[in-house]
């Protein structure tokens, strides 16, 4: 006879851990990039998704790819997710929660005071609504570039209210955590104000900064390294989008440009006269100040924590990649992040690999005596 044991504590808490949070048909209303992205995560882990968008091509190529099926008559959502543009995501909100009374409705616009005014002025019964945004994305939309994976990791800020029910919230704190996301809880204004600062002027510098490049000589261009590479890569963005975004958003972006504007100020007046009393420290302080904001961004896994770089070169010969990280697995050297810089006209690239301070001696020696070429680290 089989011995029945109690379920341990910690049994119960792995049990829970993979059952599924998202229950019943989920609706995605916008097929774009982050519409068919959740669309993928969610079908993958054998949730009915039903995909919904005003273009057909847009919507065939999100259902062919595997992101969902077309809507049908008779469905019952208990989940809606509005993923539409700023400018049309009130007037979809209404008409969905009109539609499905029994449902939970979210969105995950990048800009959630205005659409919630809107709603507000209108008179729509918010009782089943809860706005949310997924900070997540690429530079590029559409069903073609969605992935499953983009929500991992990041944060999917939520934005509840007095009205909001302890069931309803559950619901789309459930539809983060199933995407592996990390959901936050802010208003709305607050919302606004964090998105100015971290997304929304952070595309608005790059884009300035690489529209610089528009006239610039090919003789500069080609000495670009990663570092501009990495400052304008979000200048690749549609310009429709931001034009929306950045509308929807504006009195939070303005007050951060007018800082920025400021800042750039008092950098350009110490550089027209970089010998007069004061000018370098000014400049001094401006890179410190830097230093320590960078400081305050979390790294991997949402850690206040600082990596250190290897500069590694790499053969361009098939397999050198692989061949590199297997050797650092070997090492017993865990690579927190990586980016690869090729050189137009150059036989080989530069992987800049982060790794833990701890780890950069074994790493270095490790990869040198295996006849790997180290460009730099960060102390050098």
């Amino acid at each position: 006879m089989t011995e029945t044991r109690p379920t341990s504590e910690r049994a119960r808490r792995a049990e829970a851990s993979l059952a599924p949070r998202v229950h019943g048909t989920v609706r995605i209303v916008g097929a774009g990039l982050l519409g068919a992205s959740i669309g993928h995560a969610l079908t993958a882990r054998g949730v009915d998704v039903v995909l919904d968008d005003t273009s057909p091509s847009q919507l065939r190529l999100a259902v062919d790819y595997g992101a969902g099926r077309q809507a049908r008559d008779g469905d019952e959502p208990s989940l809606v997710v509005v993923a539409v543009p700023p400018d049309v995501t009130a007037d979809v909100i209404e008409r969905e929660l009109a539609r499905h009374p029994d449902a939970v409705v979210t969105d995950v616009a990048s800009v959630k005071l205005e659409p919630l005014r809107a709603l507000r002025e209108r008179g729509v019964d918010l009782t089943h609504y809860i706005g949310s945004h997924p900070l997540a994305g690429r530079e590029r939309g559409g069903a073609i570039s969605a992935r499953a994976d983009i929500f991992v990791g990041r944060p999917w800020v939520v934005c509840r209210d007095e009205a909001t029910s302890a069931a309803d919230l559950a619901v789309v704190e459930g539809l983060a955590l199933e995407l592996g996301a990390t959901p936050i809880e802010m208003s709305p204004e607050d919302h606004d104000r964090a998105v100015a600062l971290v997304s929304h002027v952070p595309q608005l510098v790059a884009s300035l900064l690489a529209g610089r490049f528009v006239d610039a000589r090919d003789e500069s261009l080609r000495l670009a390294g990663q570092g501009v590479r990495d400052t304008t890569r979000i200048a690749a963005s549609a310009p429709e989008l931001w034009v929306q975004i950045l509308g929807a958003n504006a009195e939070p972006v303005v007050d951060v440009l007018d800082r920025l504007a400021a800042d750039l100020t008092t950098v350009a007046t110490a550089l027209r006269a970089p010998d007069a009393p004061g000018a370098r420290r000014a400049i001094a302080d401006t890179i410190r100040r830097g230093n320590d904001g960078v400081e305050r961004l979390p790294g991997k896994h949402g850690q206040n924590r600082r990596f250190e770089q290897i500069v590694v070169m790499v053969d361009d010969t098939p397999g050198q990649l692989g061949r590199l990280f297997g050797e650092l697995g070997e090492l017993e050297v865990n690579v927190e992040d990586m980016r690869l810089e090729h050189s137009p006209g150059a036989q080989f690239g530069l992987a800049e690999i982060s790794v833990d301070p701890a780890a950069v001696r074994r790493a270095v020696d490790g990869l040198e005596s295996r006849g790997w070429k180290i460009a730099s680290t960060t102390n050098d």
